[in-house]
């Protein structure tokens, strides 16, 4: 897959320079992938030109401490990480434009949280036991991805099928493998601009060995340029 040219994001709200904030806290099951991830965005972020922190203190989520940053990621959270307060921070850096990105178990994550349900899209339900293989079929194929992309990983179910209320990115053949419950329409990816900011998730992550695959980094890198509010294409 061609390189994704580097975007010109916007700054962050305070009106520094353009930065993103990776946050892997867990209060659940902990992903072995989470230093792949970490590792990926912080090279992704720098070829998209942001500043790059990471965090898995959740008093950083306080109205003058997000203002610095563009974009906010949850890498494999799990579970209640925020409490009311830091909830309340969150919701008004979205709301004042911030962009919000989501992996994997960032889905299985404030499940007590119904606005949170409405930012990521759609909620964590189950998942088969161990990695399987399946096509991913993106809706508008990138580069050099012709027809469909075998991947393995572990595979979420979701509570309930978010396609009304978001722009699907990806879906899941989900005949490939055993134990799906969603039927033949299983997105898996998908963005959407919400509450006065922008939202992206993806499925796909629980794999350390995927954050080498050049075809996943190239869609977590449409993400980021996304939710940085760089590109429209998600």
């Amino acid at each position: 897959m061609g390189r994704i040219p580097a975007p010109t994001p916007a700054q962050g709200q305070d009106g520094s320079e353009p930065r993103v904030l990776v946050f892997t806290a867990t209060r659940g099951w902990r992903h072995d992938s989470i230093p792949q991830a970490v590792a990926t965005l912080r090279a992704l972020a720098g070829e998209a030109g942001l500043r790059f922190a990471h965090t898995e203190d959740p008093a950083l989520f306080a109205a003058a401490e997000l203002a610095r940053y563009r974009v906010v990621v949850f890498a494999n959270t799990t579970r209640d990480v925020l409490d009311e307060t830091q909830q309340t921070a969150l919701q008004a850096f979205v709301r004042a434009g911030g962009g919000f990105m989501g992996v994997h178990s960032a889905a299985d994550t404030e499940h007590d949280w119904p606005w949170y349900g409405e930012l990521v899209g759609a909620w964590f339900d189950s998942h088969p036991p161990g990695l399987q293989t399946a096509r991913v079929r993106f809706v508008d194929p990138p580069e050099a991805v012709d027809g469909a992309w075998r991947v393995t990983d572990e595979f979420y179910n979701f509570k309930r099928n978010p396609r009304d209320r978001v722009h699907v990115i990806a879906t899941l053949a989900s005949g490939d493998y055993a134990g799906g419950t969603m039927g033949a329409d299983h997105p898996i990816a998908w963005c959407r601009e919400f509450d006065g900011g922008r939202s992206w998730y993806t499925g796909l992550g629980h794999d350390p060995a995927l954050y080498a695959d050049p075809i996943f980094r190239a869609h977590l890198a449409r993400g980021l340029r996304y939710a940085a509010g760089a590109a429209d294409d998600c």
